[in-house]
């Protein structure tokens, strides 16, 4: 890695933190609520500016950021503090955040959609009836399914998988995007899926499919049709495979407590800047670097996203179940009691994190 890879990275994971706290800061100005201090990373701050009421800072740290406003975290006679304002504007400020950091993504799968030749559905491709001599991959072969003499290698085509069908659904778990799909199929360890799909308009159920290539070994033994560019296919796909990259995320944490995957399989910060530093360094041309460092960038705003809304005391979610019991008992907790809830998830999650790190640092060298 270069320095010049790991200042993108930086660079990459600032935007994403940044964007994440200019949603609580805008909603907050929108709803009249005084804002201190906005915030880019943690520790020392390195500069900062005042405008208005609101210090902008820069902080040492790569690892964070934080709005901070009137009346937050502590009472306020201010009538433009935190805590009177109405709840549901309170609930709109803590959900900016991650909303923006999903609105990220789905603004750059528009982008990486519209650098690709062609936009991904989740109809299975019709295979070439002609030889396509030795193995590999071709455009529009049905996974180029063939040897010589135009043999089929696909496990799925003699299940039942048939090209023209659409995808709905597999072992109970809606298909959105090729994204959600290959996850499913990758990280489940039996191969045997229940799989619907759409079949001349009507909804047919395929028992028993395994997804094998009969020579890579692999589960992908099948391309998917790519459509021509068109304005509302760019921004369906992008907003379906938005959807399906939080479902990932979703998988992936589901995964996690369940403990598919352990402690050794986590990355913080610096694992994460080392990935996209990694990212940065990779591909034929720029191209190709510039797509797969903003494919990476999707899926690290979402996760940061759907991060904050989990119920974890610290995190935008648990602030949010607060207010939900605020609203059912028409009264707010004692903002002591919430106060120590958060500090202690805090504090949590900051051993986590250092933990983290420190396996990060040892993986990295």
């Amino acid at each position: 890695m270069s320095i010049w890879t790991i200042l993108i990275a930086i660079f990459i994971f600032g935007v994403i933190i940044a964007i994440h706290e200019f949603g609580h800061f805008i909603a907050a100005k929108l709803n009249g609520i005084q804002v201190n201090e906005f915030a880019i990373g943690m520790g020392p701050k390195i500069f900062g500016f005042k405008k208005g009421e609101t210090l902008y800072s820069l902080r040492l740290l790569p690892i964070g950021g934080f709005c901070s406003m009137e009346g937050e975290d502590q009472s306020s006679d201010n009538p433009r503090a935190y805590e009177k304002k109405k709840v549901w504007q309170r609930m709109i400020v803590v959900l900016a955040g991650a909303f923006m950091n999903i609105l990220l993504g789905f603004v750059l799968l528009i982008v990486t959609t519209c650098m690709s030749e062609l936009v991904p559905t989740r109809y299975v491709s019709q295979p070439q009836s002609v030889s396509c001599g030795t193995y590999g991959y071709n455009v529009n072969c049905w996974s180029l399914m063939c040897l010589e003499g135009d043999v089929n290698v696909s496990t799925s085509y003699e299940c039942g998988l048939l090209p023209g069908d659409e995808i709905i659904s597999v072992n109970g778990s809606h298909i959105w995007s090729i994204t959600d799909f290959s996850y499913k199929i990758q990280t489940t360890d039996e191969n045997d899926f229940t799989v619907v799909v759409r079949r001349d308009g009507e909804k047919v159920t395929l028992e028993n499919v395994k997804f094998e290539h009969k020579l890579s070994g692999g589960r992908m033994d099948f391309k998917i049709v790519g459509e021509e560019k068109t304005f509302f296919n760019v921004v369906e796909f992008s907003f379906n495979d938005t959807i399906a990259t939080g479902k990932l995320v979703w998988m992936s944490l589901g995964d996690l407590v369940t403990g598919k995957y352990g402690f050794h399989e986590l990355s913080g910060p610096v694992g994460t800047i080392s990935v996209i530093s990694e990212a940065a360094s990779s591909g034929d041309n720029w191209t190709e670097t510039l797509n797969t460092l903003l494919s990476l960038t999707v899926f690290i705003t979402v996760n940061v996203g759907i991060f904050n809304l989990l119920p974890i005391p610290g995190l935008d979610g648990s602030r949010f179940l607060f207010m939900v019991i605020e609203a059912i008992r028409r009264k707010p907790i004692s903002k002591e009691r919430e106060a120590m809830v958060h500090l202690v998830g805090m504090a949590a999650l900051f051993l986590l994190m250092i933990a983290v790190t420190v396996q990060d640092i040892t993986k990295f060298f």
